[in-house]
């Protein structure tokens, strides 16, 4: 789906929470105005329409009911004519009530992005999130009922989380039957509570590699039950490839190609022992399947020196073929489903 974004930086939240800098991770430091949207929509809606206007950041169920009836006002001729399709907003678990729902349902909200984070108790509490796991739960059910389209934020790797957790938030999330997830593995930004704790060595966050593993694993298992994912990382911006704002992290510009490729190598690492040395994908899955620059064929070749990947383009999609047949990406990379507690 086409989106129409405006970034809130912080707006509304009512504090901020352990890892968060939101102005430095997407590279905005102020949040735009009404008559910024009245100005800018128009522009956006020439590239196409038929989307959604999303406000994101911030926590936009908590700022001033007429402040929120703005924003939503600004939209709400581009809704009418049929240009614009619904709004998308983000927020906080504990700032969905009824009467705050009922406000987004009468302006033509179609989608809201909920931050979970985690459903773990210790992580939220140790992240100073301000809420338990039981006010997502609701949170996100209580959107459904009112038949707006839920997506839920996870964070892996918070201060007191490890693979289990992450795994067993991911479990909670997906048995609410979210319309999409994203995923985003803890960063350590500058200024944060985050970062103290890092440089007082009370943190640590994922590697790298951890951080691709552990999204790998997850984006498999969404996958599994048809639940998309549409986003695996942070967006790249200025502040976090240039500037000074990453202090440390899994923090990597295509992160997203990393964890995808990730998959590609399971399922070709699986058909390389069998003795497979010539496989072919689809031509647009060929670079996630040689990995990013390269990874994935370098590796293999280190121990199968003569293993080869080529693309071809009337193939489906996400499937691998080679002399023992045609099987599918999703296979071929599986991880234990009895390990996942779903």
């Amino acid at each position: 789906m086409r989106i129409y974004p405006f970034f809130l930086a912080h707006a509304g939240c009512p504090h901020r929470c352990a890892f968060c800098r939101q102005e430095a991770s997407a590279g905005q430091p102020s949040a735009p105005t009404t008559h910024d949207v009245v100005r800018d929509l128009p522009r956006m809606l020439k590239w196409g329409a038929g989307g959604e206007v999303a406000f994101y950041g911030g926590t936009f169920t908590l700022l001033p009911a007429a402040e929120q009836e703005a924003y939503l006002g600004a939209v709400t001729p581009y809704l009418r004519s049929g240009e614009v399709r619904g709004i998308r907003v983000s927020t906080r678990p504990d700032a969905l009530s009824d009467e705050q729902i009922a406000l987004l349902k009468h302006y033509g909200v179609s989608t809201v992005e909920v931050g979970c984070q985690s459903f773990s108790a210790d992580v939220l509490a140790r992240s100073v999130r301000g809420h338990d796991p039981d006010v997502s739960l609701r949170a996100v059910s209580r959107l459904q009922r009112y038949g707006i389209r839920a997506g839920i934020q996870l964070m892996p790797g918070l201060p007191g989380g490890s693979r289990q957790e992450a795994l067993g938030s991911l479990s909670r999330a997906l048995k609410l039957n979210p319309a999409f997830l994203r995923i985003y593995p803890a960063v350590v930004l500058r200024d944060t509570l985050l970062a103290r704790q890092y440089q007082a060595g009370l943190y640590s966050p994922l590697t790298l590699e951890e951080a691709i593993d552990l999204c790998a694993e997850m984006l498999w298992h969404c996958q599994r039950l048809s639940v998309p994912v549409i986003r695996i990382g942070l967006q790249a911006s200025d502040g976090l490839d240039h500037g000074d704002a990453l202090l440390a992290g899994p923090y990597h510009p295509a992160f997203g190609q990393l964890v995808r490729s990730r998959l590609w190598l399971r399922a070709l690492q699986a058909q390389a022992r069998l003795g497979v040395m010539t496989m072919f994908v689809h031509g647009s899955d060929l670079a996630d399947a040689l990995g990013n620059k390269r990874r994935n064929i370098d590796c293999l070749q280190q121990k199968y020196p003569h293993f080869t990947v080529r693309g071809r383009p009337e193939m489906a999609r996400h499937t691998l073929v080679s002399d023992l047949g045609t099987r599918s990406l999703h296979e071929l990379s599986a991880y234990p489903i009895e390990e996942f507690i779903f």
